[in-house]
């Protein structure tokens, strides 16, 4: 890419992102990466148009989903030279008690792109050299994507692959990812690929109907089921299909507090929930449920760095499709491209793309 280094800043909530020339200068331990692609999340939108606090003061650049090759490195950092990588949405520091301890997505020190500092809706970008996770660039040619692609592993994948993880899905589980959305879309295929049945549950049925050649069973329509109803569906077709009626594993990732709430009316004995979207919002629940029904609820933060590898062989190996649900923009249209993303005109994830 032969143009100056720069970075598309955020100045204020809602005010036009602002192109700013700056020098990637590497300290210890971090890299710099040419940013081949970097996605566009709801959490950006969220920084961007409902004032939701960064760490770091603003002016920012936000975008937490990168892919590149790094180019220069710090001391320290020297093998990573040249390497095609994936930045991690978190990065631990490595060094605590936390990250020592097996805890790197709790670790204090932590890094986000876009939030802790400068992010990825730019032509470089500076980043830690813990936790990047190598790109295989023959494998990627042979599943017929480009680096700039597999950005969104970075969010859009890892994050619900850990929740599958964490739930522990296995052959024979019934799985129910409520908002089928970016995220959600994700989690429905990883716990299909994990031998899960997938129900799938949203508002859209334009996303819905998008899942049904990628794992998903049955397809549910919240605005046509009650709560109640919702619930009787998924029993009957439990039943219908031998599957058990109890150990439910739940995934809420549309991020509503309507999507928290049938999430949570889902609960039966022995149930998961894994709470992976996010809103500001509040919700009214009994969570003497969690009592009654020996169940257990988990958040989800980001991604083990140690597991971003995993999450990038179900892609590379064809296990979870990921270019039908993204498409490229260029990076200097990020104003028109946020616009649109917020008007939910977008029907698929857009990946800011420099120099094109």
């Amino acid at each position: 890419m032969n143009f100056e280094p720069h970075r598309w800043e955020m100045t204020a909530v809602g005010a036009p992102l602002v192109r700013t020339p700056f020098d990637p200068a590497p300290a210890a331990g971090e890299v710099v990466v040419e940013v081949a692609g970097c996605g566009v999340c709801h959490t950006d939108l969220g920084y961007y148009y409902d004032g939701v606090r960064t760490n770091q003061p603003l002016p920012l650049t936000l975008g937490h989903e990168i892919s590149g090759r790094v180019v220069a490195t710090g001391a320290g950092a020297e093998a990573w030279q040249d390497r095609t990588v994936i930045v991690p949405a978190v990065a631990p520091c490595g060094q605590c008690d936390l990250c020592q301890r097996g805890h790197g997505t709790i670790c204090r020190a932590q890094k986000m792109p876009g939030n802790d500092i400068h992010g990825g809706f730019a032509s470089h970008v500076v980043v830690p050299a813990q936790g990047l996770c190598p790109v295989d660039e023959p494998r990627l040619a042979a599943a017929g994507l480009q680096l700039a692609d597999v950005s969104v592993v970075a969010d859009a994948v890892t994050t619900p692959y850990q929740a599958v993880v964490q739930a522990d899905v296995q052959p024979g589980d019934l799985a129910i990812v409520i908002g089928v959305g970016g995220v959600g879309g994700y989690a429905a295929q990883i716990a299909h690929a994990f031998g899960a049945t997938v129900v799938a549950v949203d508002v859209d049925p334009a996303k819905l109907a998008a899942l049904g050649d990628y794992g998903v069973a049955l397809t549910l329509n919240a605005r046509e089921h009650s709560g109640r109803d919702l619930r009787k569906a998924i029993q009957a077709f439990a039943k219908e299909n031998g599957l058990r009626a109890t150990e439910w594993k739940i995934f809420e990732c549309s991020g509503t507090p309507a999507g928290q709430a049938t999430a949570f009316g889902l609960l039966t004995f022995g149930a998961h929930l894994a709470v992976v979207g996010f809103t500001m919002e509040t919700v009214e629940l009994r969570l003497s449920n969690l009592m009654a029904f020996h169940a257990k609820a988990q958040g989800n933060w980001g991604c083990d760095v140690n597991l971003y590898p995993h999450a990038l062989d179900l892609i590379l190996d064809g296990c979870v499709a990921l270019a039908p649900f993204v498409e490229q923009h260029p990076l200097a249209e990020i104003n028109r491209v946020f616009a649109a993303a917020h008007d939910h005109q977008l029907t698929r994830r857009a990946i800011l793309v420099p120099g094109t």
